[in-house]
């Protein structure tokens, strides 16, 4: 199959029809491609065969959009890494404004690389969530802040919800292990602000079972999170 049939009927076969279109195909083949020339070498992933990045990667990003809604958001991905799920929700909404944030700025170049070149509406920063979360410019300014394969959940809590303005929403997306992290974190979503609004477990394909967790933030997060990365590590809340 071509590129688009493969990306086609992959959305179609896991209900994300309302991206699958020959005009988005188009962009997501262009960032395929641009994908495996900077992967080889600068390492952005393992996975660069195209059935497996138009599934593991695009479609598994994508499971996010719903969650965006119809208005245009303010949108944080903390722990971007290659740019997932930053580039295809730009793709898909470049209505809303992304703000890619990781720590590691190779990684980034790829992300505003293909923002310029796919005329995305994303601004990088290089830097460590738990240190720009506590800056006037980014603390609580966000509509809504998404993460995926960064962090257990209780950790991943305490560097995302102080992104997250009260009104505003955290969108985890784990793997099978996500009921699991859920228990685990309870503690820190009540103490952080926020309130599990929806948990939607499904399977994505081969790729495995899926979990989306969306939390609310409902109270502002205390003065004190986050803490320094050692002590999240060390001490999850």
């Amino acid at each position: 199959m071509t590129f688009t049939e493969t990306y086609l009927t992959t959305l179609a076969a896991n209900g994300l029809d309302t991206y699958a279109n020959p005009e988005t195909a188009a962009k997501f083949e262009t960032l395929y491609s641009k994908l495996v020339e900077f992967n080889s070498h600068t390492n952005l992933t393992a996975i660069t065969d195209e059935a497996g990045v138009i599934l593991r990667h695009f479609a598994d990003s994508l499971t996010a959009a719903p969650f965006i809604g119809e208005r245009s958001l303010k949108i944080m991905d903390v722990g971007c890494g290659g740019g997932f799920p930053t580039l295809p929700l730009a793709i898909a909404r470049p209505d809303c404004r992304f703000f890619a944030l990781d720590s590691t700025a190779k990684k980034l170049n790829f992300v505003a690389q293909m923002a310029k070149e796919l005329s995305l509406p994303i601004t990088t920063l290089p830097a460590r969530a738990e240190e720009v979360a506590i800056t006037p410019a980014h603390r609580e300014r966000y509509d809504l802040v998404v993460s995926r394969a960064v962090a257990r959940l209780p950790m991943l809590c305490e560097l995302c919800l102080p992104f997250v303005k009260v009104g505003g929403r955290f969108v985890a997306l784990k793997g099978a292990d996500g009921e699991a992290e859920l228990a685990e974190a309870e503690n820190a979503i009540r103490k952080l602000g926020g309130k599990l609004i929806s948990k939607k477990t499904f399977t994505l394909g081969d790729a495995g079972e899926r979990v989306i967790l969306e939390i609310e933030k409902v109270h502002p997060t205390p003065a004190a999170y986050p803490r320094a990365f050692a002590k999240i590590k060390k001490a999850p809340l």
